[in-house]
């Protein structure tokens, strides 16, 4: 960098210090350029940092922004939301063109700035002119989601950033009311509604903050949740003998989701105790993911202790839910795949919607269309288990912003632990929902005498048996994403464990049923698919594997999953390979 471009630097990042309203990130930018100023043993660091911090404005990514904490356009602060809450208010009323009076409700979880930052979109967004709800308190993303629907609000912003580590947070956007159609109300944005809040953003000027007006929800919104969400679970099943084990690591999920647990007859719940309460800084977990390996360390250990059935994880704003549980055969506890746990819910389902059928057809009440949906990167056998149910199926692109939107959407997934089991009540994934039909399907299965996992076995008799993995490919920046991609395009792999590719689809291109997307899918000959694509949110390459390994007998399952295992591990060392790894 040179001189003339330092001095611009730190002439920027003064600006920004002086207008900024937080004394802890003002301090935390000055600290900065003194550090480069003064030429100590930081100055290189700091200048680092600096460039970073001021290398462009926060892009709209997964339906609205998330970054870690700090001063500058490239961090969330109380500028960038300011700006943010001013671009999507700005957005909602060029929607409504006069025609009606938009309406918003704004929800936070517990991380840090979350309240602070929905308040002030409360009050940029009164101040705008549009009538806003706040939520009462910290709660969890799906009563957010639900808030917008029920209240009939055309926007819903919620502060959080989810799974995230503890140094960041994040601005979902949601659209709902006069503002969308039908199936979109309630949804997280899409194109072409992000780049409009993103050119209003750009152009914001002075902005105001009403000191009053809003509306402080009552905590009656929770408790109407539960209600809903509780009478998801069938009254006609009676089997409740299920002893389950809690966790909603630190966040915000675990008071909702022991109400709704209790109101729908599961009374044998343990929660983790030191997960228990929302804490920030996530302090007995390495990263607050459900996914990530030890993260349900302590809700086993409590499993084991208590001699549970099934432990329920949330991730920390309970929009997603993990689930594990004792394999028969060994005896040891299993963290079920997120493809395992969507097909598991989608049988459930199925199940319902036709009992559902039936009945209707016995009153002679017309049966409505219904649609499971999952992501290109999930896996096929949800495709396979509706066929069969006589339910249609459609594949989205990766997120719920997409999955959502599906017309006469049933029941949605995402291998990332995100299910949608009530889209008339939360048009997005929710892990407290969830959690509590999986908790009925466990309990009527332990009520036959059977597991969970027998109910995989019995899927994959009859569709064959499905297994997936997943490969991520961490970097250094985002640019080389795009260097790896083209690498891909210009050498293609030609086969996979042994298996020639004989679909290759550039999913850039987009099709009659997706839109363009950065990402790659592979097909062989045996059914083996690889799809790769770039992490939405961080600097990695992920990559989506999945083998279908044919199973004539229940006497065959066991050497067909080594089959498959085996399988799955070929392919790994294949894209590995393709990757130059």
């Amino acid at each position: 960098m040179t001189t003339s471009e330092l001095d611009t630097l730190l002439a920027t990042a003064d600006a920004w210090a002086a207008a900024d309203p937080d004394p802890h990130t003002t301090e935390e930018l000055r600290a900065l350029t003194r550090h480069v100023r003064d030429g100590d043993a930081s100055a290189a660091v700091s200048e680092q940092d600096l460039q970073d911090r001021f290398s462009g404005p926060l892009a709209f990514g997964t339906a609205g922004l998330r970054a870690a904490l700090g001063a500058g356009p490239n961090r969330m602060n109380r500028v960038v939301v300011r700006r943010a809450a001013a671009g999507v208010a700005a957005h909602a009323l060029e929607l409504a063109a006069g025609a009606y009076a938009p309406r918003a409700v704004v929800g936070f979880d517990a991380r840090h700035n979350s309240r602070i930052f929905a308040e002030e979109t409360a009050a940029i967004f009164t101040a705008a002119g549009i009538e806003t709800f706040l939520m009462p308190r910290e709660l969890p993303t799906p009563l957010l989601a639900y808030a917008v629907r029920a209240l009939d609000c055309e926007v819903g912003i919620m502060v959080t950033a989810s799974h995230n580590p503890p140094q960041d947070n994040g601005y979902k956007v949601y659209l709902g009311g006069r503002a969308v159609e039908e199936d979109a109300r309630g949804v997280q944005i899409v194109a072409p509604h992000d780049a409009g809040i993103a050119a209003h953003i750009a152009a914001v000027g002075t902005i105001d903050l009403a000191s009053a007006g809003w509306t402080i929800l009552p905590e009656t919104i929770e408790s109407d949740y539960v209600d809903a969400v509780s009478a998801l679970a069938d009254p006609a099943g009676t089997a409740r003998d299920l002893r389950i084990v809690l966790t909603p690591l630190h966040g915000v999920g675990g008071r909702t989701a022991l109400a709704v647990f209790s109101a729908a007859g599961f009374d044998d719940v343990t929660i983790v105790e030191r997960q228990a309460e929302p804490d920030p800084d996530f302090p007995t977990v390495a990263f607050p993911n459900p996914e990530e390996p030890g993260a349900l360390d302590l809700a086993l250990e409590t499993a084991a202790d208590v001699g549970a059935d099934l432990v329920i994880a949330n991730d920390p704003d309970a929009d997603r839910v993990a689930l594990a549980a004792r394999e028969p055969s060994s005896g040891e506890w299993r963290m079920l795949r997120g493809d395992e746990v969507g097909t598991l819910l989608g049988l459930h389902l199925a199940t319902r919607l036709g009992s559902a059928d039936r009945e209707g057809a016995a009153d002679g009440v017309a049966a409505g269309r219904d649609v499971f949906a999952n992501s290109i990167v999930s896996s096929r056998l949800l495709g396979r288990i509706a066929a069969v149910s006589g339910i249609d199926h459609t594949q989205t692109l990766t997120g719920f912003k997409w999955i959502a939107r599906v017309h006469d959407l049933s029941f949605g997934y995402e291998e990332a632990l995100g299910y949608c089991v009530a889209p008339g009540l939360v048009r997005d994934k929710d892990g407290i929902s969830a959690g509590l039909l999986l908790a009925e399907l466990a309990a009527a299965t332990k009520a036959g005498g059977r597991t969970l996992f027998d109910l995989l076995d019995d899927a994959f008799l009859v569709h064959g048996l499905h297994a997936s993995d997943q490969l991520s490919v961490r970097v250094g920046s985002l640019g080389l994403l795009g260097a790896m991609m083209n690498r891909l395009r210009e050498n293609p792999p030609s086969s996979f464990a042994g298996s020639p590719v004989s679909i290759a689809e550039d999913l850039a291109e987009g099709s009659a049923h997706l839109p363009p997307t950065d990402g790659l899918l592979y097909l062989t000959h045996d059914e083996t698919r690889v799809i790769i694509r770039p992490s939405g949110t961080e600097p990695k390459l992920k990559c989506y594997l999945e083998v279908v390994e044919p199973v004539g007998s229940a006497a065959e399952l066991d050497a067909a999953k080594d089959a498959a295992r085996a399988r799955l591990e070929a392919v790994r060392r294949d894209v590995g390979e393709a990757l130059g790894l």
